[in-house]
């Protein structure tokens, strides 16, 4: 008995609103290339090629000495201790504007299901911390944390504390805005159920939204660690010191050798850091 076979389903035809959507985006990216005048074709042009192999030939062989490589150390670790207190102080700052910034929390959802009704101007009052921590984290992350650690040198002088105030407020926007995201979008039923049983709006955050979230705030946190230390070595330039300062001096000195060597130890930081995340993400998940 032959059974007749079924037919694949059929592919459901693209909406005007979905394909105006598509259009425009492309047109978005084709106006983006022409308006900057981007032409890929010129890396390929034979000054162009010439130019940029004479360029990095120039950085073989790396500088392997014993002695730079000494003088490298207390940078590499200055690197470190930049990426590390700059996303702790961004952790700091930004956590505490994330719960504010959580629009379950403050405007409206089902956490707010059994509250006494109130008025217009107390919807509006309960509102406040919503839109100003918004705001506040809307600052931070609109400015670059080069453009924020050049306005600390300015405050605190050159070093360390320029690049850390520089990355922690930096960070502390993006982390903001994430967590808040992230927590928005969070599995509610373990909040509702100690709702139902008693417990307080901020009770069922607590215990019910953070324990269901944590992995995924502990992921991107350690992430944002990872790009502090790139963030960390392209501060150097502006004098924070680290690996990026050695490389600007070195670049400036034409000591191309000694800069492919402080690129190399950058690399290794950021694979070490990946390596580190992905230990910690194992033993606390």
């Amino acid at each position: 008995m032959n059974l007749p076979s079924a037919s694949p389903p059929t592919r459901p035809p693209i909406s005007a609103g979905q394909f105006t959507i598509t259009a425009g985006i492309a047109a978005a990216i084709v106006s983006a290339f022409k308006f900057t005048e981007f032409n890929p074709l010129l890396l390929a042009a034979p000054g162009s090629l010439k130019a940029m192999a004479e360029f990095a030939l120039g950085f073989f062989p790396p500088d392997l000495s014993f002695t730079f490589l000494a003088t490298t150390l207390k940078p590499a670790f200055e690197t470190i201790q930049l990426a590390t207190a700059g996303t702790a102080l961004a952790i700091l700052l930004g956590f505490p504007l994330s719960l504010m910034a959580t629009s379950t929390f403050h405007l409206h959802g089902s956490l707010f299901e059994g509250d006494p009704i109130v008025s217009k101007s107390q919807k509006f009052l309960f509102a406040t911390p919503y839109w100003i921590s918004r705001l506040m984290l809307n600052t931070m992350r609109s400015i670059p944390e080069l453009i924020w650690a050049l306005l600390f040198v300015r405050m605190a002088g050159l070093g360390p504390a320029a690049g850390i105030l520089g990355i922690g407020v930096a960070y502390a926007g993006i982390l903001g805005k994430v967590f808040a995201e992230i927590m928005e979008g969070a599995d509610t039923r373990p909040a509702l159920a100690l709702r139902a049983t008693g417990a307080t709006r901020p009770q069922a955050v607590l215990y019910g939204i953070l324990p269901a979230s944590f992995r995924t705030l502990l992921s991107y946190t350690l992430y944002r660690w990872e790009c502090g230390m790139r963030a960390a070595a392209i501060l150097g330039f502006v004098g924070a010191g680290g690996l990026g300062q050695q490389i600007e001096i070195s670049m400036r000195m034409f000591e191309h050798h000694r800069t492919a060597t402080l690129i190399i130890e950058l690399f290794l930081l950021v694979a070490l850091s990946d390596a580190i995340s992905s230990h910690l993400r194992k033993k606390f998940t």
